[in-house]
């Protein structure tokens, strides 16, 4: 079993139009076509949408969006129109809502990966082999690979796992043009990142993207470059040859798998609420992934 503990109600704002609840973005329609994109607080891991919100996460999650996007502006045009929030709209939407365009998404999740680690991992101990790409031998979970390789999945619905699928087969279901797009596009946008955390200290092990088109033009859409969708490292403590410490959810993880949560992530039953610590340790990684990429305190 998988998806929500407690699957939320839309909220309902004059003027808009829900489309979709997420594991964490909320997502809704204005009167002008566009999409209004609303970051929760809400925690995903091994496929639940956990009961437990984290204080803050959806605000850092969206303003370090907003930091990536403007280092990237060069690179790749993002679909950010503006940050307003919709008159009648909560307060607690400030810091956490994108008003961006409609795309005609591309149902591939485009992932970077510049080290060994994960279902790579996985994969490797088998065949040597991450999405059917050939490494070298001697490899161990925290490698750098030889140079960034495109790794593609097929996007899932909540609750259910992305699956690594093959180049070739992204050229079979979206055309070969388009997936030469979005592995140079995901390539050059994950490598650009890489160069900027490594001069802050931290190593992008790997990153997923998710592109569309308006018209003709490839588009960097939902959230770029945050502990929800990448591998951040601490660079002063990487050693190859065993789990790295990591920006993101890992103390959720831990916990949950732990005796002290008392659940079975193989069960029948939902996991149970997190402690007040984990929520804390965890609100703390996402905070400082912020503060040490942009440089910038969080307040």
């Amino acid at each position: 079993m998988s998806g929500f503990v407690e699957k939320p109600e839309p909220i309902e704002v004059p003027g808009l139009v829900h489309l979709h609840t997420g594991k964490v973005r909320d997502l809704y329609q204005n009167e002008a076509g566009d999409l209004v994109m609303v970051a929760s607080d809400r925690m995903s891991a091994y496929d639940w949408v956990l009961p437990t919100e984290i204080p803050d996460k959806g605000r850092v999650l969206t303003q370090l969006s907003l930091w990536w996007f403007d280092q990237l502006r060069d690179l790749a045009v993002n679909h950010v129109i503006g940050t307003e929030v919709p008159e009648g709209a909560p307060a607690d939407w400030a810091g956490r809502t994108l008003v961006c365009k409609s795309l005609r998404m591309v149902p591939v999740e485009c992932v970077a990966r510049g080290y060994l680690t994960g279902s790579g991992l996985a994969e490797y101990q088998q065949s040597r082999t991450v999405c059917g790409l050939a490494l070298p031998e001697g490899l161990v979970d925290g490698s750098e690979l030889p140079a960034p390789i495109f790794t593609p999945a097929a996007k899932a619905e909540v609750g259910e796992h992305d699956e690594n699928v093959s180049y070739e087969e992204v050229a079979r279901q979206v055309g070969a043009e388009t997936a030469a797009q979005l592995r140079q596009a995901t390539l050059a946008v994950y490598s650009r990142a890489r160069d900027i955390a490594r001069d802050r200290g931290i190593i992008l092990a790997d990153t997923k993207f998710e592109f569309g088109f308006d018209g003709d033009t490839l588009v960097l859409a939902d959230e770029v470059l945050t502990p929800d969708s990448s591998r951040f490292w601490p660079a002063d403590t990487w050693q190859p040859g065993r789990a790295q410490p990591s920006y993101d959810k890992q103390f959720v993880r831990d916990w949950l798998i732990s005796p002290a949560s008392g659940w079975d992530r193989r069960g029948e039953q939902p996991p149970p609420p997190l402690p007040e610590e984990v929520v804390a340790a965890t609100r703390q990684k996402y905070v400082e992934a912020y503060e040490r990429l942009t440089g910038t305190s969080w307040s």
